[in-house]
């Protein structure tokens, strides 16, 4: 290759490659290949000067994510202005309407409901969950018990006169507490007690009341010096007496609800008629009527029509 012409070829063509030429001369081939290199980058540089280059994470984003983008940011921007258009509306109507009682907002409800709950465990009645009887459970009996038991507390937090539960015989390393946990949001904190005693051992005796339908004596009301126990068992696991023969193991009293004092049969198709009832049906009935005082509402609420009873009332 004819260095002056090479030389002269710099020269003409590039003025970045005149400022390589000592390193041209010094290092030989390998300088050649580094300057035309260098050379290169500069004319990309140069093409792309008068270009409006993107910045930030522009660069990277395509345009139909942008588009996505500018469509959330105008749904939040919306959102924002309805709440504060709510929020005015709200004021302005306080201010016409003083004597009206304002909403109140979820933390105020949830702190009245936790206030409620632990007044109960004070002065309330107490029922407990005997689920000393779980272990021959199948684990469709398990999760159905599970529900059943979120379904009762969350009955229980509504209730203007709650009880304080109690989950007696009931282990952390259980199937049935792990199935709470998976199926029950916030089961771990659940304003109830929760132990391993059996409810026979944790209270006086003569306190107990084991509800069961095969009891030969009705419920006739809710006394606070008792604590109620309901059997944690489900219907395809129930075998008859079960409970009832359990607390007669402990001498311990027995009751049931007064369905057949204040219901009927009625005719159905599939001749179907049971007294048997899930335990947040059972706690149904009793909350009702701990409110009321009055046993054909709180059976009304309770015993749904697919048991194959009605109030006797409704019949005549």
């Amino acid at each position: 290759m004819d260095w002056k012409l090479e030389g002269s070829i710099q020269k003409t063509e590039s003025p970045v490659l005149q400022g390589h030429e000592g390193i041209l001369e010094d290092t030989g081939a390998n300088g050649i290949l580094e300057s035309f290199q260098l050379l290169q980058i500069d004319v990309e540089c140069e093409c792309q000067e008068g270009e409006t280059l993107p910045t930030g994470n522009a660069a990277w984003c395509s345009k139909n994510v942008w588009r996505k983008q500018r469509h959330w940011e105008k749904i939040i921007a919306a959102k924002k202005s309805k709440r504060k258009h709510e929020k005015e509306r709200r004021k302005a109507n306080r201010v016409e309407n003083p004597g009206i009682c304002p909403q109140h907002s979820k933390r105020f409800l949830r702190a009245l409901t936790k206030e409620k709950l632990l007044e109960a465990k004070h002065s309330g009645p107490r029922l407990c969950i005997d689920l000393s009887m779980t272990h021959h459970m199948s684990k469709k009996e398990l999760s159905r018990l599970a529900g059943q038991i979120r379904r009762l507390y969350g009955s229980n937090k509504k209730a203007e006169r709650p009880f304080w539960i109690y989950l007696t015989g009931f282990t952390t390393d259980s199937p049935l507490y792990e199935e709470c946990l998976r199926m029950n949001d916030g089961f771990s904190s659940y304003l109830l007690d929760i132990t391993e005693e059996d409810c026979f051992s944790l209270f006086p005796l003569e306190t107990l009341v084991y509800l069961t339908p095969d009891s030969e004596h009705a419920l006739e009301d809710v006394d606070l010096n008792k604590v109620y126990i309901l059997g944690g068992l489900v219907d395809e696991s129930i075998q008859k007496k079960v409970t009832f023969q359990k607390a007669q193991e402990y001498s311990v009293k027995t009751a049931r609800l007064p369905i057949q004092e204040y219901m009927v049969r009625c005719q159905n198709g599939k001749n179907y008629h049971s007294k048997i009832l899930a335990i947040n049906q059972v706690f149904d009935i009793l909350s009702t009527y701990f409110d009321t005082h009055n046993w054909p509402e709180a059976l009304k609420k309770g015993v749904s029509s697919g048991k194959g009873y009605v109030l006797r009332n409704s019949v005549e």
